[in-house]
């Protein structure tokens, strides 16, 4: 009992440890953004291969978790005659939960993973290093580019993701199972409130993203340089960076729309 009580004892210590370390990874990034505003280069380099390369999938993803929610909604309403109440659920549920909390899992699976990889590679091959030989800070030349520039994609991506659902379920609600096209429209617009809806839905974006680029590029750079720990630095950028967008969701959610 008593060793067992202690290895747990050992490793929230542990957890603690890492994320203090990582809380001050992350100040000494934020002191070099001013001055990485100087070089936009920079960042637009690391949303090109944060925000554009993730748009694929973000696209393919969107339109068909409208069209399901679309479809599933059919299913549900038309017991109760209610199937032109089909756009309000599917342009409601995408902003609300399910555009800010899927983007934010596949940006983790897709971009996240591919930060932690591509820094913990530059770790590996002493590259970080060298930049410290050669008087050049990696935090401002490597990570903070990187944390800006998910920090800014991620909202669009998100903005992309429910755009592109509303339309997949319009393709379901007007041309799939037969509701009026104005219907679709007029009630949408009709049930969205800007502030309740959208921009809580954004702000949603906006603090996964953060925490997900910064759990990636920390990872990253405490990531041990073998070939088997940025392996497992990258399991744990997808594995953590999923929980936290789950976690947060509820948080968020029950500050924003409940009594919290």
């Amino acid at each position: 009992m008593l060793d067992y009580l202690q290895l747990t004892g050992q490793r929230v210590l542990a957890v603690f440890a890492r994320l203090g370390q990582a809380t001050l990874f992350l100040y000494q990034i934020l002191l070099t953004l001013p001055g990485l505003l100087m070089r936009p280069s920079l960042i637009i380099k690391q949303l090109y291969s944060t925000g554009v390369q993730t748009l694929l999938i973000i696209l393919v993803a969107g339109c068909f978790v409208g069209m399901v929610l679309a479809l599933q909604a059919y299913y549900v309403l038309v017991d109760f005659g209610a199937e032109d109440s089909i756009s309000q659920m599917v342009v409601l549920t995408l902003m609300r939960e399910l555009g800010p909390v899927i983007t934010g899992l596949l940006f983790a699976g897709r971009a996240g993973s591919a930060l932690t990889a591509e820094i913990g590679l530059m770790k590996s091959t002493e590259q970080l290093s060298g930049m410290e030989m050669m008087a050049i800070d990696p935090m401002q030349r490597v990570m903070a580019p990187r944390v800006l520039a998910g920090f800014l994609a991620m909202p669009l991506l998100t903005a992309v993701f429910i755009a592109v659902g509303v339309l997949g379920g319009y393709l379901v609600a007007v041309h799939g199972v037969g509701i009026y096209e104005g219907v679709y429209w007029s009630l949408a617009q009709l049930k969205v409130d800007f502030y309740t809806d959208l921009m809580n839905g954004m702000i949603k974006s906006v603090v996964f993203g953060f925490v997900i680029v910064w759990i990636a590029v920390f990872e990253g750079y405490d990531s041990v340089p073998t070939s088997e720990g940025l392996g497992q630095a990258t399991t744990r950028t997808v594995v953590h960076g999923s929980l936290a967008v789950l976690g947060l969701d509820f948080l968020l959610t029950a500050i924003m729309f409940g009594d919290i």
